[in-house]
Formats: structure tokens, C-alpha cells, sequence
């Protein structure tokens, strides 16, 4: 079994464009396919150990009765439109150490952007809970197509 889901998508536009939204906490709610992300504060990440808070409502999925609550999303990994991946810390404890992520690379009609979810190394305590993966390949698809409009919306 995979412990790591990847989609990618040709996005006719420039790798600059794309990765400032992925930069952005913004532009992390506004391309969410899942309905989790409501909000977020903070600015534009730039680096690895940037972060931003986001206002999260679990019951988009309708999985857990987690209402409302609060994660920080931490970069764990940056090149300037290229690569950008995150974990996630919340409030519960351990850290699940689930791991998301943008890979651009140069393509013949803009950018080839790999979208990833990974929970290979995630604490042992979640291994057991046995809800992984969180969000679907279906919900990364369609993040990418929500990240295609909004890129060309500007």
C-alpha cells in the first residue's frame, strides 16, 4: 500500500505565477478542494521555517467531530518556484508528520505541477488510528483545478 498520493496537471501559466499563490496563506484556502481551510493569517512564506496559521472546520469532511480549530501550516521545504512542502501542526499530541506539497517543473504549455501527500513517516500513535490518507487523490485532483482558475483569474 502507498503511503503517498501524487497528481500532476499541465497549468498554462508561468511557474512565478503559480507559486505565489502556493505562497501565499491565502491562496492556500482559496484553491482548498476539501472545505477544511476556511482562513488563514499570516504572510507570503519565503523560506524553510516560514509559517502561517490556519482556521480549519473539520466537518467539510464530515470524518471526525473536530469542529472548528487551529493548525500551523510550517514550510519544510522551499525552492522559489519550484518547491514548496509543509507539515502540519496542531494542537494534538503526538505531531501527526504528514507532509503536503507543489512540484513545478517547466512544461511545453506553462507548468507541470505535481501535487503531494505524504504520511510515510507520520508518529506511530496515527500509523494505528488507521484514517490515512486524510484527503483523497480526488481532492488533490481537483485542488489543482481550482489552483488553474485561480491562477488565471489572477
Amino acid at each position: 500500500m502507498t503511503e503517498r498520493i501524487e497528481v500532476p496537471r499541465t497549468i498554462p501559466a508561468p511557474a512565478a505565477d503559480i507559486f505565489a499563490v502556493l505562497c501565499d496563506p491565502q491562496g492556500h484556502v482559496a484553491i482548498d478542494a476539501t472545505g477544511m481551510l476556511q482562513d488563514a493569517d499570516g504572510g507570503p512564506v519565503r523560506a524553510v521555517g516560514d509559517s502561517f496559521v490556519v482556521h480549519m472546520d473539520r466537518e467539510a469532511l464530515n470524518d471526525f467531530p473536530l469542529g472548528r480549530y487551529d493548525v500551523t501550516v510550517q514550510i519544510s521545504e522551499f525552492v522559489q518556484d519550484q518547491l514548496i512542502a509543509w507539515t502540519i501542526l496542531g494542537q494534538i499530541k503526538p505531531q501527526i508528520g504528514h507532509v503536503y506539497g507543489y512540484r513545478l517543473e517547466p512544461a511545453d504549455e506553462g507548468t507541470l505541477v505535481t501535487s503531494f501527500y505524504d504520511w510515510s513517516d507520520i508518529d506511530q500513535h496515527w500509523r494505528d488510528a488507521d484514517i490515512f490518507p486524510v484527503v483523497s487523490e480526488g481532492a488533490l485532483r481537483a485542488t489543482l483545478g481550482i489552483l488553474d482558475r485561480t491562477v488565471r483569474r489572477g
